[in-house]
């Protein structure tokens, strides 16, 4: 184990691509290059505030024990073997191309290797402006960045795929937020979160030099990608299998959102991972009321693009335009729409497959696909709480006396009272469930297995992370380190003193149920 001021980085990225070496941060555009000298912005006080012991494990660092190692988590600090710098990419925003963007925020420290061979990328969240900031601060607040440390680790023990967070960090410093952009901007504790994967890069990293024409220097990105994170392609249709590998992983990182309610708040291109991670924690939420439309996002209204169940949908959406920005260098364009249009049977399959899991069925027959969609149907009009039902089915009694009956079962989960003909579509679709469930070819033992290893009992809902940040703010971090430990045992009933629905106060409450891109 090694602290972190000892470790010598690995600069892969920047030695092999072109890059803007100057060091200047004024805000501009950078054709021809993949990245931009940015040192991190000095703050005036570094304090750790959370630091996650699995992870440097995982990574083989030691947990800060002087105030050097600290100063390295806040930028403060940088490292002889480091060459920090800001990536270089576009996006398309909320559907419409947004041109340049980069990390406007995120400086990249350097690369570390552990003892197994594996190469991590450590990322500073918050550390100061880049050639990429446009008109901001490229700072991040106590508020944001305690959501994304959290989450990024709470996915992790979901399971699934998702990018890390090693430390949070305080700077001693107030940066000016306007939470909501309506002009209530107000000063907020300043913080910094190191986030961790095997790469930050995204489908804009491959429109950038597309939209201008770099044709070189996409292959060069496209050839590295493979060969560094995709190494079992090789041949002469290695472009092609490797788009079709990530169609696949972002197919399945979807199916994994969807099966522990999860909407991330804001797909933008710039925001999906090339190595199918979730990325980027903005305005995030979990589902607490089961409805498809739902999003988290202020900045999504009215059209609700990246609502709950359009997550899906978007993702294709966003492979496309990440086949449209790697076509030039594509010998067949035909076959290159095929690998994209084997998204919906690759996602359809994987789909299929979650909802046997999360219901307890052996399998989903071509007949069941419809009594799937009618499960989701139905759920949609009582909006039930998502996590609290789910664990409720699993101990459905074998057999459905009355519609009573199902009502007192599944009271918990609901919101509001059904009417009657909603408790009469819930007692039907239960008597449809119970009997498929005995046609089951598995055990019910290993039936009840399924349902608890897939459907969370423990989620982290939007209400309890903003207690914890208001909590954390006034000098009480009792909530904030309970949580710490609930996320890593989801599946336990260890933590039940969360398991509840959403408090009615924060039904409406900003940082609860409203968010924006700036949170």
């Amino acid at each position: 184990m090694k602290n972190i001021s000892s470790i010598d980085f690995r600069n892969d990225f920047v030695n092999g691509f072109n890059g803007d070496e100057s060091g200047n941060i004024t805000p501009r555009q950078t054709p021809g290059v993949f990245y931009s000298r940015a040192v991190p912005t000095v703050v005036k006080d570094v304090t750790l505030i959370a630091w996650s012991d699995e992870l440097a494990k995982e990574l083989e660092i030691q947990r800060p024990i002087n105030q050097a190692d600290i100063d390295i988590l806040g930028g403060k600090m940088v490292t002889p073997s480091m060459r920090p710098y800001a990536a270089c990419y576009a996006g398309h925003q909320f559907g419409n191309w947004a041109g340049q963007l980069g990390d406007g925020r995120a400086i990249t420290l350097g690369e570390l290797q552990t003892s197994t061979g594996k190469v991590w990328e450590l990322q500073l969240k918050g550390a100061g402006r880049t050639a990429y900031s446009r008109n901001a601060d490229g700072r991040a607040v106590l508020r944001s960045s305690l959501r994304e440390y959290l989450m990024s680790e709470a996915m992790h023990y979901l399971r699934v795929p998702t990018t890390r967070a090693l430390s949070l960090v305080s700077t001693g410093e107030r940066v000016m937020r306007d939470m909501f952009y309506n002009g209530n901007a107000a000063y907020e504790p300043g913080a910094i979160v190191m986030r961790v994967a095997p790469s930050f890069l995204r489908f804009g990293n491959f429109e950038m030099p597309a939209a201008r024409s770099e044709i070189n220097n996409l292959r060069k990105l496209i050839d590295w990608t493979i060969e560094r994170y995709y190494p079992h392609i090789n041949g002469d249709n290695k472009i092609l299998a490797w788009f079709t590998e990530v169609v696949e992983r972002t197919a399945s990182l979807m199916v994994e959102w969807l099966r522990v309610g999860f909407v991330h708040g804001v797909m933008n291109t710039d925001n999906m991972s090339i190595l199918g991670l979730t990325i980027d924690y903005g305005p995030y939420s979990f589902v607490d009321d089961y409805d498809p439309n739902f999003t988290p996002n202020t900045t999504d209204l009215p059209g609700r693009r990246y609502a709950f169940g359009r997550q899906a949908a978007v993702a294709k959406w966003n492979l496309a335009c990440l086949a449209g920005a790697i076509a030039p260098i594509v010998e067949d364009n035909d076959k290159l729409i095929a690998s994209l249009e084997s998204y919906d049977d690759f996602y359809w399959s994987r789909y299929n497959t979650m909802m046997a899991n999360k219901l307890g069925l052996d399998a989903v027959s071509e007949k069941d696909m419809k009594f799937v969609e009618q499960f989701e149907k139905v759920l949609s009009v009582i909006k039930p709480d998502m996590t609290i039902f789910y664990q409720l089915l699993i101990d459905l009694p074998g057999e459905i006396e009355n519609e009573q009956a199902v009502i007192e079962h599944f009271e918990e989960s609901f919101y509001e009272t059904p009417s009657d003909g909603e408790v009469e579509k819930l007692f039907d679709l239960m008597k449809t469930y119970s009997e498929r469930i005995q046609s089951n070819t598995i055990s019910r033992k290993e039936s009840i297995k399924r349902m608890r290893e897939n459907n969370p009992r423990f989620v982290l809902r939007n209400y309890l992370l903003h207690q914890a940040i208001e909590d954390v703010e006034k000098g009480d971090n009792t909530l904030f380190v309970k949580l710490q430990e609930a996320i890593k045992e989801p599946y336990s009933v260890k933590f039940d003193q969360f398991y509840a629905k959403r408090p009615s106060w924060a039904a409406e409450k900003a940082g609860c149920s409203m968010l924006s891109c700036s949170s």
